[in-house]
């Protein structure tokens, strides 16, 4: 008989406080290879810090916490983070500089900010940031000049640069901030493509919006004011009442095709 494999993340009675504020309070979460999360909630809520935590950037005030098997407080987490893809728009300013898109996603897979000279002169490198462009339907973007992009194109450039090192877990921090309707739904269409991708990195996905949920996303945990309000499989997490004690207001959730919307309800 096989040993059961180590959930991916496993947080028990999880907090953080920062200068006597608590972000986050008693988070129980446990995450399989190849399942997908999105975490919802208001402003506020504890979102970023959870993935502060899963990043392996922010330890625990209080409870354990354990990512790719490895337990928090019990070995050296840098070699870890090589295998967390951490993907936000408030984390660099270096997709607003001069330089190629397929160099820069090269460049991560050396683990380096910026392409050394002659970095795609190695047949390897240039192919594999070539494919993780082409996973989230960047390919034809791997030419072009960085800060000449638009933001849906660069966000597709920050999570190539995460894919490019063949991440065991990936978070993403508000992927669709900034973006228009149309890149919206550009990107949700070639992240769904990647959350089905057999042997695909574990993820999880931060935001505001039902709207924003790939097809692809399975369980969901709603957070407020550092509190797990409600987690579990989506058709179950995003209803009615959960998603309006999460945001504090009533809220109408529909859901077609495996799309969610969300709407306040006014009293009559």
């Amino acid at each position: 008989m096989h040993a059961e494999a180590s959930p991916v993340v496993e947080l028990c009675g999880v907090g953080v406080r920062v200068d006597g504020a608590r972000l986050l309070h008693g988070v129980q979460l446990a995450l399989a290879a190849g399942e997908h999360l999105a975490v919802l909630g208001p402003n506020g809520s504890g979102k970023t810090t959870l993935l502060r935590v899963l990043s392996t950037y922010r330890f625990p005030s209080d409870g354990d916490a354990s990512v790719l098997g490895v337990r928090f407080g019990a070995a050296d987490l840098r070699p870890l983070r090589a295998s967390v893809g951490f993907v936000s728009t408030a984390l660099d300013d270096l997709l607003h500089v001069r330089a190629d898109a397929l160099p820069l996603v090269a460049a991560a897979r050396r683990g380096s900010l910026w392409p050394a000279p002659g970095i795609l002169d190695d047949p390897q490198v240039r192919a594999t940031a070539q494919r993780a462009l082409e996973r989230v339907g960047a390919g034809h973007l791997a030419g072009r000049r960085v800060d000449t992009l638009s933001q849906g194109e660069r966000q597709r450039v920050r999570i190539a640069r995460a894919l490019v090192a063949e991440p065991a877990l990936l978070l993403l921090d508000e992927p669709f901030a900034g973006l228009d309707l149309g890149g919206r739904e550009s990107l949700l269409r070639d992240l769904d493509a990647l959350l089905d991708e057999p042997g695909g990195p574990t993820t999880v996905l931060v935001t505001h919006h039902l709207e924003e949920l790939p097809r692809g996303i399975r369980r969901a945990l709603l957070l407020r004011e550092g509190t797990v309000v409600a987690q579990g499989p989506v058709g179950e997490v995003l209803r009615n009442g959960p998603v309006s004690a999460c945001f504090g207001l009533p809220v109408a959730v529909e859901s077609v095709g495996g799309r969610f919307t969300a709407r306040a309800v006014t009293a009559t």
